[in-house]
């Protein structure tokens, strides 16, 4: 008796029906299975049966309508998954269009990983479907089958449709944050909300609130006499200060000069920012407009993109109102994250990207420093005698922190923090590896920001040197078991860093105490130990900061805040339609 052939229809047909029912099985276990709540879970399973229903009614086949209708969504969730994974935050539906270009492709050179996994799957999903096409029985013609279709059509477009409606059933999926769709692993249902996540929100506002508080009156008037400082500011990528660890108990390795006032030191303390594990460059927009991103609704994270072309008032622009050149230097190649189209926006004269000045993605804080050093002489030297403010970002210390520790220098060449994770003061292996790692770039980052300190004191004119955080690592989230000490002020420790802010042949320098301040205030802060003219926007910007003691989005006066914001989005019209 002969074995029918697995050519043969009658055996093809049922294995691959099988395997369309095992895909669809793995796609719904690891897709709306793994939601975090049951409302997700069901949004994202009734998006998987619409997706798989209407490849079965287009097509007439049902196994093909298996295969076809659930690979979207696992492409999805491995994509996500991957992601989340090695960057921290999971796949949004805007980063396919702001983030897919030449540059994604270089950073996804530096996690071998990731970019398999991707040309993997971009080789064998399509042959997987041709060869279920090829496979699946013919459609059969008649008529009641092709109603049964059409039903099927308009069954899924519905499902899709209700499902995607904010006002819908599953309105309480739609209403979560951008924020928060960037930090959990609710991976399907996030995707598929942060579509209409692009569109700009107008900050709400009662024009009338504008007058109840004066926003003109400039606390502090500029210095005729006094030669204006140059001014750098340094964005030290991921850092904060390793002491806020309750689990970081050793002085020899948590305890950094950077950190530590002295008689330079004009303000320093907790800098509470509006990002974590990532989303650098929302903290880039804060400080140079004065203004924290997450007021403009959820498309704000993509500030570079859609919020720089519309700001009217900027850091640069203030400054080169009174005088300076304004320089920026990009570790990262220039049209990274828009890098280039954005800083033109904030104002600047001058952008470096990283391309043009030998730097990169494993770029030292020293070897910024050294660019510093060139780029600083020439463009003081192109300023003819103007005051220079140079900003500038670094990039070593952003994730992985995955170097083996025998790879590290002594003392960061062992975990300094063993035993099982029962209490604060002991730290499992990978939070052994991962902040051993932090700690010993950390170290390069206080050599070379006391490098910085030194070369600007050297220098023949007034200078003042802000360096800040700008935001806390991942540490592929498991940072977040840790205890953390700060101030009561601060509503919640995930978004503190550092800043530091130090004066140098200044003359009777003001200096500033603040319990926390707010990154959006960091701008007015700089111009005001300068002492220089300050537009309305930072008068205003400076005067919240004094009556909200540095407090921005938590100031406990909400009248305060909200005439505040009245009058930046009122009278000030500062976003541009």
């Amino acid at each position: 008796m002969q074995l029918p052939s697995f050519l043969d229809p009658r055996v093809r047909y049922p294995l691959l029906l099988c395997f369309g029912l095992a895909l669809f099985l793995c796609t719904f276990v690891n897709g709306p299975a793994t939601e975090g709540t049951h409302s997700e879970s069901a949004f994202a399973a009734v998006i998987l049966c619409a997706l798989v229903l209407a490849a079965i009614a287009l097509s007439g086949r049902i196994a093909f309508g298996l295969i076809a209708g659930s690979a979207p969504m696992l492409l999805l969730e491995i994509a996500a998954n991957l992601k989340f994974k090695y960057l921290a935050t999971p796949l949004l539906a805007p980063d396919l269009f702001y983030y897919v270009n030449r540059e994604l492709l270089i950073t996804l050179l530096n996690y071998p990983f990731l970019t398999g996994a991707i040309l993997l799957a971009l080789i064998i999903v399509p042959l997987l479907i041709a060869a279920a096409w090829r496979s699946d029985l013919k459609p059969q013609p008649h008529w009641h089958t092709r109603g049964a279709r059409a039903i099927g059509i308009v069954a899924a477009v519905v499902a899709f449709i209700v499902a995607m409606d904010p006002s819908g059933p599953f309105a309480q999926v739609h209403a979560k944050g951008m924020w928060l769709a960037m930090n959990d692993d609710s991976f399907v249902s996030d995707f598929l909300i942060s579509f209409r996540n692009t569109r700009i929100a107008m900050p709400a506002f009662n024009v009338t609130d504008a007058r109840r508080y004066d926003w003109r009156d400039d606390p502090q008037a500029a210095a005729a006499a006094q030669t204006k400082p140059d001014i750098v500011a340094v964005l030290e990528e991921s850092t904060f200060d390793p002491r806020m660890l309750a689990a970081c108990t050793l002085p020899s390795v948590c305890d950094y000069r950077m950190f530590h006032p002295d008689a330079n030191t004009l303000a320093h303390g907790w800098l509470e920012v509006h990002t974590w594990g990532g989303g650098t460059w929302t903290t880039e927009f804060a400080f140079l407009t004065g203004l924290p991103h997450d007021v403009f609704g959820p498309a704000g994270i993509y500030a570079p993109f859609n919020l720089a072309p519309r700001i009217r008032y900027t850091l640069a622009r203030a400054l080169h109102e009174n005088g300076y050149h304004t320089v920026a230097i990009y570790p990262t190649d220039g049209d990274f994250l828009n890098g280039r189209a954005a800083y033109a926006d904030y104002g600047f004269d001058t952008f470096y990207g990283g391309e043009q000045l030998g730097l990169g993605w494993h770029s030292t804080d020293a070897d910024v420093m050294r660019v510093f050093q060139r780029v600083f002489a020439a463009e003081k030297q192109k300023a003819q005698g103007k005051p220079v403010f140079l900003f500038m970002l670094t990039l070593h210390q952003h994730g992985p922190h995955m170097t083996p520790l025998s790879q590290l220098p002594a003392p960061y060449d062992k975990p300094l923090f063993p035993g099982k994770l029962a209490s604060d003061k002991l730290l499992d292996d990978w939070l052994n590896l991962n902040l051993m790692n932090y700690l010993q770039r950390l170290s390069m980052s206080d050599a070379a920001m006391t490098k910085l300190e030194s070369m600007l004191r050297a220098d023949d004119r007034p200078a003042l040197l802000l360096h800040f955080g700008d935001h806390q690592p991942s540490f592929d989230g498991a940072i977040n078991v840790l205890t953390r000490k700060t101030q009561p002020e601060i509503s919640d420790s995930k978004f503190v860093t550092y800043y530091m802010l130090k004066g140098f042949k200044l003359k009777s320098p003001p200096h500033f105490d603040y319990p926390m301040l707010d990154i959006a205030f960091a701008g007015s802060l700089l111009l005001d130990a300068a002492d220089l003219h300050k537009d309305g926007f930072f008068t205003a910007n400076a005067l919240l900061r004094e009556r909200c003691k540095g407090q921005y989005e938590d100031c406990r006066d909400l009248a305060v805040l909200n005439s505040y914001r009245a009058d930046v989005f009122g009278p000030l019209h500062d976003l541009a339609d």
